[in-house]
């Protein structure tokens, strides 16, 4: 199975930017051992089951509440297809395939 998870989630309750608290989300992401892709509006994450989906989200947010964030703002979209794998980057090839590289 793979579970595909977009997922925004930052603090609101600190400054404008929020590069910062974001940084040590997406070390909890990487240091989870998931595939995953950053971009600048949000991060997707590749699992196997929507458990570890789940529990990764909930690793984030607990991060964010050890910074002493008091308020925090998250969507999380996804994307479960049974029998498949590796979809992070087989979905784009797939683009691909159709017409050519899509990303500089």
């Amino acid at each position: 199975m793979s579970v595909l998870l977009e997922m925004s989630m930052f603090p609101t309750d600190k400054s404008e930017s929020k590069s910062k608290e974001v940084s040590e989300v997406i070390k909890v992401i990487r240091d989870s051992g998931a595939n995953y892709q950053l971009t600048s509006m949000a991060t997707i994450i590749e699992t196997n089951t929507i458990g570890e989906a789940f529990s990764l989200a909930e690793k984030c947010y607990l991060k964010l509440e050890e910074l002493g964030c008091n308020r925090v703002y998250a969507t999380l979209k996804f994307d479960i297809r049974k029998g498949h794998e590796n979809r992070l980057k087989n979905k784009i090839a797939t683009v691909e395939s159709y017409i050519g590289e899509v990303s500089k």
